[in-house]
């Protein structure tokens, strides 16, 4: 009893500290986002080009990046040293954009949830942020921009973009199943998704606005919601916001099949390789761990005894 007391006497003490310290820091950006960058620290450390070559062999995973200005991973969302286990399609509008990549299918048109015409809005001083939806200024405060750069958002001229279906696309290109999505098309997420048709990747990374930066873009619940539907699930972010308040302005998110419903569980096992390889490259450890104890796994040995450096 005595100790019990001891015991809570310490926390009334210590939890307020805490929490001061943690308001001083900004906590609910700042905090999320250091401990994002020690992910990504942890992430680089590991090498498990071996582990992967062992699963897939010779075998190519299937990429599709939509919103691919840059270049594949372009973003770093896995080391750059896995790159090749990956045959890539890239998706961008601007015909320019990826003159100098090689070796990779390009699709040159827009990706819509129909085959359609879309009138795109051009930023030529900020190309990354041009979309189909019209920047709305009077959120850029809240992602840090300064009323002085807010002329980086005039829209300097729309152009008519030919869309077509993301499930039409690859067919087209005699691509048939797939493996990792990445989708960043500022805002026009939820209409590529609606195209997936009867594509299912086993990860799914995709930029969601919590707060919109564009005029009319569904909500961020939708694509959650419509992801959830096909029986997908959270399982991990990056970039939260900027610091300019602590709201989470924007992140990307990152879903993986339900592995607690028949489908989930079933296209993991279709794909049981590549969500090892892909789990591992991205350094979900000790997800990969757990997932793998509920759905009995193969290639245990692999990964059984790996430390998930996050945790330390």
């Amino acid at each position: 009893m005595f100790l019990t007391k001891i015991k809570v006497s310490i926390t009334k003490l210590i939890l307020p500290l805490l929490y001061g310290i943690l308001k001083l820091l900004k906590t609910n950006t700042r905090v999320i986002n250091y401990l994002i960058d020690k992910k990504d620290k942890a992430n680089n450390s590991y090498d498990f080009q071996s582990f992967i070559n062992q699963l897939l062999h010779e075998k190519k995973m299937i990429a599709l990046d939509v919103g691919a200005q840059g270049g594949f991973n372009s973003d770093k969302f896995f080391p750059e040293k896995y790159n090749k286990f990956f045959k890539t399609i890239l998706v961008d509008p601007f015909k320019d954009s990826l003159e100098n990549e090689k070796n990779k299918f390009i699709i040159k048109t827009g990706l819509w949830s129909s085959k359609t015409n879309r009138k795109l809005n051009v930023l030529n001083k900020r190309p990354q942020s041009s979309s189909m939806y019209e920047p709305d200024k009077r959120s850029l405060e809240i992602y840090g921009f300064k009323e002085r750069d807010f002329h980086l958002f005039d829209v300097s001229k729309t152009e008519v973009v030919e869309c077509d279906t993301l499930s039409s696309s690859l067919k087209k290109l005699s691509v048939n199943t797939l493996d990792y999505l990445k989708i960043d098309t500022q805002g026009a997420e939820l209409e590529v998704l609606k195209g997936l048709e009867g594509y299912r990747p086993i990860m799914i990374k995709c930029e969601i606005q919590i707060f919109p930066m564009y005029k009319d873009m569904p909500k961020w619940t939708e694509v959650a919601d419509f992801l959830y539907d096909l029986n997908y699930i959270l399982s991990d972010w990056k970039k939260i916001g900027s610091h300019a308040t602590k709201a989470p302005a924007e992140m990307d998110m990152v879903f993986l099949p339900n592995f607690l419903t028949d489908s989930g569980k079933k296209l993991i096992f279709q794909k049981e390789k590549e969500f090892i390889s892909l789990m591992l490259m991205t350094g979900q450890i000790n997800l990969l761990k757990k997932i793998s104890k509920i759905l009995n796994l193969g290639y245990r040995n692999i990964y059984k005894n790996l430390e998930d450096k996050y945790f330390n």
